[in-house]
């Protein structure tokens, strides 16, 4: 039988081989929050091969709650690349219940955020793991490899930092104003608390120093509640703007809609023009290219304007085929940048 000390050796030339094997792969980097967000990080894990996306995943509407660490994005990501959600709702888990809630309402438990039961165990799972002086990335990973997730799912900080809205009735926390409010308040503006002492994950910093990395993308999620989080990390709007490989954004907005959540009504209500335009404004800095709906084409040379070089396709993820059609459209763009 080997010893303690040859598996040991073996398992850390296994881990060096499989290194180098990766640092020859091609890398690409997706900025992520919220469903819209996932939604091509599937199509993106489908068309990648094993271990070739890194998706870093917005923390900033992390909270405690009834005792537990909720990573609300992280989970919504988990789920999804998993095959486990809630296909209907985007987020949550498939074929969930909800007797742990029945029972807090019962106890007169506050139950305006709602926990499946299934969800719940995932919940346990991380809040045992920070009991263990487990980081939230050492976590993360430990789910995705229960859930063989071929990509890797990376916090953006290992440091709590939480986003506040400001809003005519005070602020609030990103999840009172989501959730608890439905995001019914007017919002005035936005900040991130601890933002200023929160540092970018080491496997983040990493991947970023990449000599392999291909893209990065920046997911058509929330602008204001789901990447600026990620960009308003120490260094991390100017390394993007320095980095050598073409920084993609995918437009969160068709035709003056939103694909998902409050970004338009946030947009009026901080008087924002309501097109793709303020969204290539938004990351004119940082970006080299954007993809926006085939219905946007009429805002081409606008967006040009900024400096960004655009790509229209059909951007509307309904199937998972649209999911891998705009993933494939999106690596074939940066190919062009």
């Amino acid at each position: 039988m080997l010893s303690q000390t040859s598996k040991k050796q073996i398992l850390q030339s296994k881990n060096k081989i499989k290194h180098v094997m990766n640092k020859g792969m091609n890398q690409y980097i997706a900025l992520c929050g919220g469903v819209g967000g996932a939604k091509l990080a599937l199509g993106l894990d489908h068309v990648l091969q094993q271990e070739q996306l890194n998706i870093v995943v917005n923390t900033a509407d992390d909270f405690q709650h009834l005792g537990f660490y909720i990573s609300p994005d992280i989970d919504t990501l988990l789920y999804t690349l998993s095959g486990t959600n809630n296909k209907e709702q985007g987020w949550g888990r498939a074929d969930e219940s909800w007797n742990f809630m029945a029972a807090c309402k019962t106890l007169g438990i506050e139950s305006w955020f709602q926990l499946g039961d299934r969800d719940l165990a995932t919940h346990v799972f991380r809040t045992q793991g920070y009991k263990q002086g487990l980081t939230l990335s050492e976590i993360t990973k430990k789910i995705a490899q229960q859930l063989q997730i071929k990509s890797r799912i990376i916090p953006m900080s290992d440091d709590p930092v939480s986003t506040i809205v400001n809003t005519d009735i005070g602020k609030l926390t990103f999840q009172e104003y989501f959730v608890k409010h439905a995001c019914s308040p007017r919002v005035s503006g936005i900040e991130f608390e601890n933002i200023d002492k929160a540092t970018v994950a080491t496997e983040f910093d990493n991947v970023l120093n990449e000599e392999s990395l291909n893209a990065i993308i920046l997911c058509p999620s929330n602008p204001f509640l789901s990447i600026d989080p990620i960009l308003s990390l120490h260094n991390v709007r100017k390394r993007l703007k320095d980095i050598n490989v073409p920084v993609i954004v995918i437009s969160p907005i068709v035709n003056g809609l939103a694909m998902k959540g409050p970004t338009v009504k946030i947009m009026q209500e901080l008087d924002m023009a309501c097109d793709v335009v303020t969204i290539a404004n938004f990351y004119a800095d940082i970006a080299d290219g954007m993809i926006i709906d085939n219905q946007d084409a009429e805002f081409i040379k606008a967006i040009e304007a900024t400096g960004l070089k655009t790509h229209t396709d059909n951007i509307i993820m309904n199937t998972l085929q649209d999911k891998i059609n705009l993933a494939e459209a999106v690596i074939g763009f940066s190919k062009t940048l």
